[in-house]
């Protein structure tokens, strides 16, 4: 498994096999960590449950921006971050993120994007913990995950409190 997308399309890995990534060793860590990942190119979003789902995470997947957000409503509890493309149809990646923002305020969102980092500006001033650029490598993938998962809370901003 390459874990690469056709050449020329600009959307989604590159880097070596996902055996040999270095730093990307799967975990027995328990209970298993939950990703919501949200991308309209349904073949990517596949590719990237897989890659992740060896990794041991738990993977939810969503190719619309109203998926994504019902998806986040009826799991935050359990969702440890959100991977989220930044062109998604009828919507962008911003707007999403600021609906998930209201959901919780402290929601841990890294952005996908194949535009130049300057689309990321904004949102990394109101919380995005987070982007790649793609195409990307797993490892990079797999640094931006962690440190999503292990950021602290944002200042003024609190976690939903159990119901």
């Amino acid at each position: 498994y390459q874990g690469e997308q056709a050449a020329g399309s600009g959307r989604g890995f590159a880097g070596k096999p996902i055996a040999n990534s270095r730093g990307m060793a799967p975990s027995n860590r328990s209970p298993k960590e939950c990703i919501l990942a949200v991308d309209d190119d349904e073949g990517f979003l596949e590719m990237l449950k897989a890659a992740l789902e060896c990794f041991n995470f738990i993977v939810h997947t969503a190719s619309s921006p109203k998926e994504a957000i019902t998806l986040y409503r009826d799991h935050q509890r359990d969702i440890s971050m959100v991977l989220l493309d930044y062109r998604l149809p009828g919507s962008s990646g911003e707007l999403v993120f600021e609906n998930l923002q209201c959901l919780n305020p402290d929601v841990r969102v890294v952005l996908l994007t194949g535009h130049q980092e300057s689309v990321a500006d904004k949102m990394l001033a109101k919380g995005l913990r987070g982007y790649l650029q793609k195409p990307f490598s797993l490892l990079d993938l797999s640094q931006k995950i962690r440190n999503a998962i292990n950021s602290p809370a944002l200042a003024g901003s609190a976690s939903p409190s159990p119901a």
